[in-house]
Protein backbone atom coordinates (compact mmCIF):
# COMPACT_ATOMS: atom_id res chain seq x y z
CA UNK A 1 0.00 0.00 0.00
CA UNK A 2 2.77 2.44 0.97
CA UNK A 3 6.00 1.89 -0.88
CA UNK A 4 8.32 2.80 2.01
CA UNK A 5 7.74 0.21 4.76
CA UNK A 6 10.22 1.90 7.09
CA UNK A 7 8.40 5.25 6.95
CA UNK A 8 7.66 6.64 10.39
CA UNK A 9 6.67 10.23 9.70
CA UNK A 10 3.08 11.49 9.30
CA UNK A 11 1.55 14.97 9.18
CA UNK A 12 -2.16 15.50 9.89
CA UNK A 13 -4.06 18.61 8.77
CA UNK A 14 -7.25 20.10 10.17
CA UNK A 15 -9.28 20.82 13.24
CA UNK A 16 -8.25 21.03 16.88
CA UNK A 17 -11.33 21.53 19.02
CA UNK A 18 -13.11 20.55 22.20
CA UNK A 19 -15.95 18.03 22.23
CA UNK A 20 -18.56 19.41 24.64
CA UNK A 21 -20.55 16.64 26.33
CA UNK A 22 -23.50 17.26 28.67
CA UNK A 23 -21.35 17.23 31.81
CA UNK A 24 -17.74 17.47 30.63
CA UNK A 25 -15.50 18.38 27.69
CA UNK A 26 -12.68 16.54 25.93
CA UNK A 27 -10.05 17.73 23.47
CA UNK A 28 -10.62 16.34 19.99
CA UNK A 29 -10.99 16.92 16.29
CA UNK A 30 -10.45 14.04 13.89
CA UNK A 31 -6.95 15.09 12.69
CA UNK A 32 -5.79 15.66 16.27
CA UNK A 33 -7.25 12.34 17.40
CA UNK A 34 -5.38 10.56 14.61
CA UNK A 35 -2.15 12.42 15.43
CA UNK A 36 -2.36 11.69 19.15
CA UNK A 37 -2.97 8.00 18.57
CA UNK A 38 -0.18 7.75 16.00
CA UNK A 39 2.22 9.40 18.44
CA UNK A 40 1.20 6.97 21.20
CA UNK A 41 1.99 4.12 18.79
CA UNK A 42 5.54 5.37 18.24
CA UNK A 43 5.02 7.20 14.94
CA UNK A 44 6.69 10.60 14.47
CA UNK A 45 3.64 12.81 14.03
CA UNK A 46 2.84 16.51 13.58
CA UNK A 47 -0.44 18.39 13.11
CA UNK A 48 -1.04 21.55 11.10
CA UNK A 49 -3.92 23.42 12.73
CA UNK A 50 -5.02 26.66 14.37
CA UNK A 51 -6.38 27.48 17.82
CA UNK A 52 -7.75 30.66 19.36
CA UNK A 53 -5.99 33.03 21.71
CA UNK A 54 -8.30 31.94 24.53
CA UNK A 55 -8.56 29.60 27.51
CA UNK A 56 -9.44 26.61 25.33
CA UNK A 57 -6.43 27.32 23.15
CA UNK A 58 -4.13 27.45 26.17
CA UNK A 59 -5.68 24.24 27.47
CA UNK A 60 -5.03 22.58 24.11
CA UNK A 61 -1.35 23.56 24.16
CA UNK A 62 -1.01 22.43 27.78
CA UNK A 63 -2.56 19.09 26.81
CA UNK A 64 -0.28 18.58 23.82
CA UNK A 65 3.03 19.50 25.44
CA UNK A 66 3.53 16.23 27.37
CA UNK A 67 2.41 14.11 24.39
CA UNK A 68 5.55 14.95 22.45
CA UNK A 69 3.62 16.32 19.46
CA UNK A 70 5.33 19.50 18.28
CA UNK A 71 3.24 22.67 18.53
CA UNK A 72 5.41 24.45 15.95
CA UNK A 73 2.82 23.97 13.19
CA UNK A 74 -0.15 24.97 15.36
CA UNK A 75 -1.09 28.58 14.64
CA UNK A 76 -2.79 30.98 17.08
CA UNK A 77 -5.65 33.13 15.77
CA UNK A 78 -6.43 36.33 17.68
CA UNK A 79 -9.83 36.86 16.05
CA UNK A 80 -11.58 33.49 16.09
CA UNK A 81 -12.08 31.13 19.05
CA UNK A 82 -10.76 27.63 19.51
CA UNK A 83 -13.26 25.22 17.99
CA UNK A 84 -16.06 23.63 19.98
CA UNK A 85 -18.38 20.77 19.04
CA UNK A 86 -21.49 19.94 21.02
CA UNK A 87 -21.88 16.16 21.18
CA UNK A 88 -25.14 14.30 21.63
CA UNK A 89 -25.01 10.58 22.41
CA UNK A 90 -27.94 8.25 21.85
CA UNK A 91 -28.73 5.24 24.01
CA UNK A 92 -26.19 3.12 22.07
CA UNK A 93 -23.37 5.63 22.48
CA UNK A 94 -23.48 6.80 18.85
CA UNK A 95 -22.71 10.48 18.48
CA UNK A 96 -24.19 13.39 16.55
CA UNK A 97 -22.52 16.80 16.45
CA UNK A 98 -23.22 20.54 16.33
CA UNK A 99 -20.04 22.32 15.20
CA UNK A 100 -19.42 26.03 15.87
CA UNK A 101 -18.48 28.30 12.95
CA UNK A 102 -16.31 30.16 12.33
CA UNK A 103 -13.55 28.77 14.53
CA UNK A 104 -9.79 29.21 14.55
CA UNK A 105 -9.25 25.95 12.65
CA UNK A 106 -11.24 27.40 9.73
CA UNK A 107 -8.42 29.91 9.27
CA UNK A 108 -5.35 27.65 8.93
CA UNK A 109 -2.77 29.55 6.87
CA UNK A 110 -0.10 28.16 4.60
CA UNK A 111 3.23 28.64 6.38
CA UNK A 112 6.90 27.83 5.89
CA UNK A 113 6.80 25.61 8.99
CA UNK A 114 3.88 23.67 7.55
CA UNK A 115 5.55 23.38 4.16
CA UNK A 116 8.72 21.97 5.72
CA UNK A 117 6.72 19.46 7.76
CA UNK A 118 4.71 18.20 4.78
CA UNK A 119 7.71 17.92 2.47
CA UNK A 120 9.56 15.94 5.13
CA UNK A 121 6.68 13.57 5.90
CA UNK A 122 5.98 10.31 4.12
CA UNK A 123 2.22 10.42 4.73
CA UNK A 124 -0.20 13.37 4.82
CA UNK A 125 -3.63 12.84 6.43
CA UNK A 126 -6.52 15.23 5.83
CA UNK A 127 -10.31 15.32 6.09
CA UNK A 128 -13.19 17.01 4.30
CA UNK A 129 -14.43 19.09 7.25
CA UNK A 130 -11.38 21.38 7.09
CA UNK A 131 -12.59 22.56 3.69
CA UNK A 132 -15.72 24.31 4.99
CA UNK A 133 -13.85 27.66 4.97
CA UNK A 134 -11.96 29.07 1.99
CA UNK A 135 -8.78 29.84 3.96
CA UNK A 136 -8.18 26.35 5.37
CA UNK A 137 -9.43 24.83 2.10
CA UNK A 138 -6.85 26.65 0.00
CA UNK A 139 -4.05 25.90 2.48
CA UNK A 140 -4.97 22.22 2.34
CA UNK A 141 -4.80 22.14 -1.46
CA UNK A 142 -1.37 23.81 -1.33
CA UNK A 143 -0.08 21.22 1.16
CA UNK A 144 -1.57 18.32 -0.81
CA UNK A 145 0.47 19.40 -3.82
CA UNK A 146 3.65 18.80 -1.77
CA UNK A 147 2.65 15.44 -0.27
CA UNK A 148 4.22 12.09 -1.04
CA UNK A 149 1.26 9.89 -0.01
CA UNK A 150 -2.15 11.41 0.70
CA UNK A 151 -4.73 9.81 3.00
CA UNK A 152 -8.25 11.25 2.79
CA UNK A 153 -10.18 10.60 5.99
CA UNK A 154 -13.73 11.34 4.86
CA UNK A 155 -15.77 13.02 7.59
CA UNK A 156 -19.20 13.95 6.25
CA UNK A 157 -20.80 16.60 8.44
CA UNK A 158 -23.78 18.32 6.82
CA UNK A 159 -23.88 20.97 5.48
CA UNK A 160 -20.10 21.20 5.13
CA UNK A 161 -19.53 19.15 1.98
CA UNK A 162 -20.68 18.84 -1.62
CA UNK A 163 -20.28 16.39 -4.48
CA UNK A 164 -17.83 18.76 -6.16
CA UNK A 165 -15.65 19.08 -3.05
CA UNK A 166 -15.56 15.32 -2.46
CA UNK A 167 -14.70 14.59 -6.08
CA UNK A 168 -11.82 17.07 -5.94
CA UNK A 169 -10.38 15.50 -2.77
CA UNK A 170 -10.94 11.94 -4.02
CA UNK A 171 -8.89 12.66 -7.13
CA UNK A 172 -6.02 13.93 -4.96
CA UNK A 173 -6.00 10.97 -2.56
CA UNK A 174 -3.84 7.85 -2.64
CA UNK A 175 -5.95 6.25 0.10
CA UNK A 176 -9.57 6.92 1.16
CA UNK A 177 -11.14 5.90 4.47
CA UNK A 178 -14.81 6.20 5.37
CA UNK A 179 -17.58 4.33 7.19
CA UNK A 180 -20.20 2.17 5.51
CA UNK A 181 -22.89 4.84 5.74
CA UNK A 182 -20.60 7.33 4.03
CA UNK A 183 -19.70 4.71 1.41
CA UNK A 184 -23.31 4.35 0.30
CA UNK A 185 -23.98 8.08 0.40
CA UNK A 186 -20.90 8.73 -1.72
CA UNK A 187 -21.80 5.90 -4.09
CA UNK A 188 -25.18 7.56 -4.66
CA UNK A 189 -23.52 10.94 -5.23
CA UNK A 190 -21.25 9.36 -7.85
CA UNK A 191 -24.19 7.55 -9.49
CA UNK A 192 -23.06 4.03 -8.69
CA UNK A 193 -25.35 1.34 -10.20
CA UNK A 194 -24.27 -1.19 -7.55
CA UNK A 195 -25.73 -2.34 -4.23
CA UNK A 196 -23.11 -4.47 -2.46
CA UNK A 197 -20.31 -3.07 -0.30
CA UNK A 198 -17.56 -4.66 -2.39
CA UNK A 199 -19.01 -3.54 -5.71
CA UNK A 200 -19.30 0.03 -4.52
CA UNK A 201 -15.75 0.01 -3.14
CA UNK A 202 -14.44 -1.14 -6.51
CA UNK A 203 -16.65 1.40 -8.27
CA UNK A 204 -15.24 4.26 -6.17
CA UNK A 205 -11.68 2.97 -6.61
CA UNK A 206 -12.09 3.03 -10.40
CA UNK A 207 -14.03 6.31 -10.46
CA UNK A 208 -11.42 8.13 -8.36
CA UNK A 209 -8.32 6.26 -9.55
CA UNK A 210 -7.53 5.39 -5.93
CA UNK A 211 -5.81 2.06 -5.25
CA UNK A 212 -6.49 1.95 -1.51
CA UNK A 213 -9.91 2.19 0.14
CA UNK A 214 -10.87 1.29 3.71
CA UNK A 215 -14.46 1.11 4.97
CA UNK A 216 -15.31 0.75 8.65
CA UNK A 217 -18.52 -1.03 9.68
CA UNK A 218 -18.89 -0.11 13.35
CA UNK A 219 -19.09 -3.16 15.60
CA UNK A 220 -18.94 -5.37 12.50
CA UNK A 221 -15.34 -4.55 11.71
CA UNK A 222 -13.92 -3.19 8.47
CA UNK A 223 -12.91 -3.92 4.89
CA UNK A 224 -9.65 -2.88 3.26
CA UNK A 225 -9.26 -2.87 -0.52
CA UNK A 226 -5.68 -2.47 -1.67
CA UNK A 227 -3.91 -3.50 -4.87
CA UNK A 228 -7.16 -5.06 -6.15
CA UNK A 229 -7.46 -7.38 -3.14
CA UNK A 230 -9.97 -7.37 -0.29
CA UNK A 231 -9.04 -7.88 3.37
CA UNK A 232 -11.65 -8.37 6.09
CA UNK A 233 -12.03 -8.20 9.86
CA UNK A 234 -15.42 -8.97 11.41
CA UNK A 235 -14.85 -6.77 14.48
CA UNK A 236 -14.30 -7.14 18.22
CA UNK A 237 -17.16 -7.11 20.70
CA UNK A 238 -17.00 -4.56 23.53
CA UNK A 239 -19.41 -2.69 25.79
CA UNK A 240 -19.59 0.69 24.03
CA UNK A 241 -19.16 3.80 26.19
CA UNK A 242 -19.26 6.13 23.18
CA UNK A 243 -18.06 6.04 19.57
CA UNK A 244 -16.33 9.44 19.62
CA UNK A 245 -12.87 9.08 18.08
CA UNK A 246 -13.07 5.32 17.49
CA UNK A 247 -12.75 5.76 13.73
CA UNK A 248 -9.82 8.13 14.19
CA UNK A 249 -7.92 5.63 16.32
CA UNK A 250 -8.82 2.95 13.78
CA UNK A 251 -7.11 4.98 11.05
CA UNK A 252 -4.07 5.63 13.23
CA UNK A 253 -3.77 1.93 14.00
CA UNK A 254 -4.10 1.01 10.33
CA UNK A 255 -1.44 3.47 9.19
CA UNK A 256 0.94 2.63 12.03
CA UNK A 257 1.20 -0.99 10.90
CA UNK A 258 1.15 -0.30 7.17
CA UNK A 259 4.07 2.12 7.33
CA UNK A 260 6.19 -0.12 9.55
CA UNK A 261 5.32 -3.61 8.24
CA UNK A 262 3.24 -3.11 5.06
CA UNK A 263 1.01 -6.04 6.10
CA UNK A 264 -2.63 -5.22 5.13
CA UNK A 265 -4.34 -8.00 7.10
CA UNK A 266 -2.32 -7.39 10.24
CA UNK A 267 -2.93 -3.65 9.91
CA UNK A 268 -6.68 -4.16 9.56
CA UNK A 269 -6.87 -6.51 12.55
CA UNK A 270 -4.88 -4.12 14.72
CA UNK A 271 -6.96 -1.13 13.64
CA UNK A 272 -10.26 -2.88 14.41
CA UNK A 273 -9.04 -3.91 17.87
CA UNK A 274 -7.81 -0.40 18.67
CA UNK A 275 -11.04 1.21 17.46
CA UNK A 276 -13.09 -1.18 19.60
CA UNK A 277 -11.01 -0.43 22.69
CA UNK A 278 -11.44 3.31 22.20
CA UNK A 279 -15.21 2.84 21.86
CA UNK A 280 -15.21 1.03 25.21
CA UNK A 281 -13.90 4.21 26.89
CA UNK A 282 -15.32 7.71 27.21
CA UNK A 283 -13.97 10.34 24.83
CA UNK A 284 -11.77 10.23 21.77
CA UNK A 285 -8.33 9.85 23.32
CA UNK A 286 -8.24 7.40 26.23
CA UNK A 287 -4.78 6.14 27.11
CA UNK A 288 -4.39 2.62 25.70
CA UNK A 289 -1.04 0.85 25.74
CA UNK A 290 0.31 -1.55 23.14
CA UNK A 291 0.23 -4.28 25.78
CA UNK A 292 -3.48 -3.66 26.37
CA UNK A 293 -4.14 -3.94 22.64
CA UNK A 294 -2.13 -7.17 22.39
CA UNK A 295 -3.91 -8.68 25.39
CA UNK A 296 -7.26 -7.72 23.90
CA UNK A 297 -6.43 -9.26 20.51
CA UNK A 298 -4.75 -12.36 21.92
CA UNK A 299 -6.23 -13.06 25.37
CA UNK A 300 -4.25 -15.49 27.52
CA UNK A 301 -6.03 -18.78 28.01
CA UNK A 302 -6.46 -19.57 31.71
Amino acid sequence: MINQPNTKSIVCFGEILFDIFPIHKKIGGAPLNVALRLKSLGINTQIISCIGNDSNGKEALDYLTPTGISTQTIQINHTHPTGEVFVHLNEKGSATYIINYPAAWDKIKYTQEGETAVIGADVFVFGSLACRDAISHQSLLNYIALSKFKVFDVNLRAPYYSKELLETLFMEADCIKFNDGELYEISDLLDSPYHSLEQNIQFIAEKTNTNNICVTKGSHGAVLFTNNQFYYNSGYQVAVADTVGAGDSFLAGLLSVLITENNPQKALNFACALGALVASHEGANPKITRKEIDNFMYPIQR
